[in-house]
């Protein structure tokens, strides 16, 4: 696994304050991303225990809620057991800490997906700069969800998603599931290798 930065007391990417790792590597490579540079999954640097120490550094302070995995994609292939092995090994040191992961695969594709038992809350989805809404809570555009993971999972059909939270930061504390009004669970430019996605970002 390779990764281009750790962000700390971020408060851009999930609930709280958190750190944030951005890993190299995503094979959707959205019109309009934010951060092309992560598309190369050979782009970075390799995630060593140096890096794992800097995030175990900000995991140890009491005001960091969690940690959020984004990039880039954690799901893309030369990402997924390096994630999977780092969120088993935080839940494990860190039990009160949660954890959230961005990815551009939808949730139907990737729910039965082993490492999902280390995810808390997942936004899934492929930034679509049609539907951008700079308003959103969690998201960048609005076809992608914010969905409570194991909420979801302990659900007889998990292939409906609970919702962590809607659209906007103004909706009343409750729950919401996906397509319906029950169920939201609201709580406390660089170059690119060509070959990373056929296209070139200047």
């Amino acid at each position: 696994m390779r990764y281009h930065n750790i962000t700390k007391d971020d408060m851009l990417n999930g609930d709280g304050l958190r750190v944030v790792l951005w890993v190299a590597g995503c094979s959707h490579c959205c019109k309009g991303c934010q951060n092309p540079m992560t598309w190369d999954p050979d782009g970075g640097l390799e995630f060593d225990d140096k890096a794992k120490a800097e995030i175990f550094e900000q995991l140890d302070k009491p005001y960091i809620e969690g940690i959020t995995f984004s990039g880039g994609d954690p799901l893309h292939s030369a990402n997924r057991d390096g994630v999977k092995a780092l969120m088993r090994e935080i839940k494990e040191k860190y039990p009160n800490k949660n954890i959230w992961l961005y990815t551009g695969d939808s949730w139907e594709r990737i729910m039965r997906y082993p490492l999902l038992q280390y995810v808390d809350i997942l936004v899934d989805g492929e930034f679509v700069q049609d539907k951008k809404d700079n308003n959103l809570l969690w998201k960048g555009s609005s076809n992608q969800r914010v969905i409570d993971v194991q909420a979801t999972l302990a659900q007889e059909d998990i292939s409906v998603p609970i919702l962590h939270c809607g659209d906007y930061d103004d909706i009343p504390m409750g729950r919401e599931t996906a397509g319906t009004n029950k169920n939201i669970v609201c709580f406390n430019q660089a170059s690119v290798k060509k070959n990373a996605c056929d296209v070139k970002v200047y």
